[in-house]
């Protein structure tokens, strides 16, 4: 028999959260070391010892078995491991398989990390990632990931209309965001035209349609709701996660402009009991402008094909009519390669009440959705405060 998909809700709550080494850090400072000061910040954080922690949740593209890595550099020896991959979503979907694993007593406390040198170690610079591609698409020499993402923007600029200018409006409302969040990468001023008139990459998106690359680390940590209420900070109940996956190539999806959200924000707020309207806060994994849009329309915050109007004018910068990527996103605060776990930390710190200059007022559910591979992978979290359980 199949439990109720409302099962875990409330079950587990984030407790800790941290990041590190967000920007530039440098040469001589690896990924682990990232991922040791963000964890040990979480655990501050949390009021927790290295010795609570007994599950680790991580991927990597960085280092192999990361599970086994980060645990041996942490100096942990955990009973469950997570190494599930399915690329910047796998940190969205840990929270669902740390609360399962936290319900079902396989683990006390779980620790979801993530941490990588990438601007450091590669100067700033991505590799088109063709030899990954199959054999049908590499004829076309894609510079990969971004001329996937490109071919879901043209198409739905062609059938629904979207313009550059709405495409740069999601980069303009991420700045201004950014420029409330001092650990922001970038934090100078952006206009749309400052977008538009940027060097193309993949047309239609330009420099400044593409999310950073930067080095960075975070840390989540997760118990029971029950043992939460005896931590230093107020917990953040688990409401519901959505996982779907549709295909791994983007020659492979059967609709370029839908994508797997639609699944995962379904399933999602059927876990959770909610609905779009009960969302005070929204963060979004926005690799490139495009991404925004399309989830916006696929999570139902909009109608398929009017994501482009609805961001126009500010509608999703600060005193907009809804708030989405309060910190800045991958767009400006950062993106060390996968940039998941960071939807989670804002989440959480937006519904705590601690998010400085960008608070959003009167905050009781937010959205945390991660976005894998080219559109490959999409999961949906909807956490909340104590007022929702």
């Amino acid at each position: 028999m199949t439990r109720d998909e409302t099962a875990l809700r409330g079950v587990a709550s984030v407790v800790g959260i941290a990041e590190a080494g967000i920007g530039e850090v440098g040469p001589g400072i690896s990924s682990l070391d990232l991922i040791g000061e963000a964890t040990a910040a979480a655990l501050a954080d949390a009021g927790l010892r290295k010795s609570d922690i007994d599950a680790v949740l991580c991927h990597s593209a960085f280092f192999n078995l990361p599970a086994n890595t980060v645990s041996e550099y942490l100096g942990i020896r955990p009973r469950y491991f997570d190494t599930t991959a399915t690329g910047g979503s796998s940190f969205v979907a840990h929270l669902r398989h740390a609360a399962a694993a936290i319900d079902a007593g396989l683990c006390d406390v779980a620790l979801i990390v993530y941490g990588s040198t990438q601007r450091s170690s590669s100067g700033g610079l991505m590799t088109s990632g063709a030899a990954l591609t199959k054999s049908y698409e590499a004829p076309f020499r894609p510079r990969m990931p971004v001329s996937a993402y490109a071919l879901t923007a043209a198409r739905h600029m062609h059938e629904y209309g979207t313009t550059r200018a709405q495409l740069a409006e999601v980069a303009v409302a991420a700045r201004r965001w950014a420029q409330r969040n001092p650990a922001a990468y970038k934090r100078d001023p952006l206009t749309v035209d400052d977008v538009l008139g940027s060097r193309m990459v993949s047309s239609p998106l330009s420099v400044l349609d593409c999310c950073l690359v930067t080095d960075g680390a975070g840390a989540v940590i997760v118990t029971s709701t029950e043992r939460a209420a005896d931590l230093a900070q107020p917990p953040v109940p688990i409401l519901g996660v959505g996982e779907a996956g549709w295909h791994m190539n983007i020659s492979a999806t059967t609709d370029i402009t839908t994508t797997a959200a639609k699944e995962s924000g379904e399933r999602a707020f059927r876990a959770a009991g909610l609905g779009v309207a009960d969302v005070d806060v929204v963060q979004l994994y926005d690799a490139f402008t495009i991404n925004t849009i399309l989830f916006l329309e696929d999570l139902g915050f909009c109608a398929k094909g009017e994501g482009g109007a609805f961001v126009a004018d500010g509608a999703i910068a600060p005193g907009g009519r809804l708030p989405v990527n309060t910190n800045g996103g991958g767009l400006s605060f950062c993106h060390p390669g996968m940039y998941g776990i960071f939807t989670i930390i804002e989440a959480v710190r937006q519904l705590r009440g601690q998010a400085g200059e960008r608070q959003v007022d009167d905050v009781h559910v937010a959205l945390a959705h991660g976005n894998g591979g080219t559109l490959s992978s999409e999961v949906t979290a909807l956490l909340g405060d104590l007022s929702t359980l």
